[in-house]
């Protein structure tokens, strides 16, 4: 398995091996001790998935306070979206600065985000779907999204305002400097 630190060091992009015969392939998506030479020790606990079908879908920006936070480990089979993660670790010299990876089936490639992080994409094809493994189960009264288009944060995603899909609750999710008056991590 290869992978890559991105500017933020503790976001790691990984490309597990496929092998591929006359028949398809064949890949592990998870291997723990593969996965913690990494860096990635984490202990998932459970899977979701999620297909979006219109192109511009936008899920996020998301994450969960303790003790519910959780690690995710991000992976497309099919389609392709563009994956931010964006540091809201108060003390960290990163904090409010933001990654982001084009995730695709045809790349393979997955994307790890630590705790403290708040995690969002979009879908850049139709019915994408994405898997992630999560150190934490679902925990709504733990729940809090960030705005996605917040100017504060500038993240540049790659579809226009009016191309955007949202959901009722990340539509009011709070704004940056509202996180920052009381901060999760």
């Amino acid at each position: 398995m290869k992978f890559e630190t991105l500017p933020i060091p503790d976001i790691k992009l990984l490309f597990p091996k496929k092998f591929r015969d006359n028949r398809g392939f064949f890949s592990e998506t998870y291997n723990e001790t593969a996965y913690a030479s990494a860096g990635i020790t984490s202990t998932f606990v459970q899977d979701n998935y999620s297909l979006s079908n219109p192109v511009g879908v936008l899920r996020g920006l998301h994450y969960q306070c303790a003790p519910f936070a959780q690690d995710k480990l991000v992976y497309v089979t099919h389609g392709r979206i563009f994956d931010v993660a964006v540091d809201l670790r108060a003390g960290s010299s990163t904090f409010g600065k933001w990654v982001s990876a084009e995730l695709s089936a045809d790349e393979w490639n997955q994307i790890f985000i630590p705790k403290g992080f708040a995690h969002g994409f979009m879908t850049l094809t139709p019915d994408a779907e994405v898997h992630y493994k999560v150190s934490a189960p679902y925990a709504p009264d733990s729940e809090c999204s960030i705005m996605w288009n917040d100017p504060d944060l500038g993240i540049g995603w790659p579809l226009t305002t009016d191309a955007v899909s949202l959901s009722p609750k990340d539509a009011q999710a709070m704004s940056f400097a509202d996180y920052c008056r009381s901060p999760a991590f």
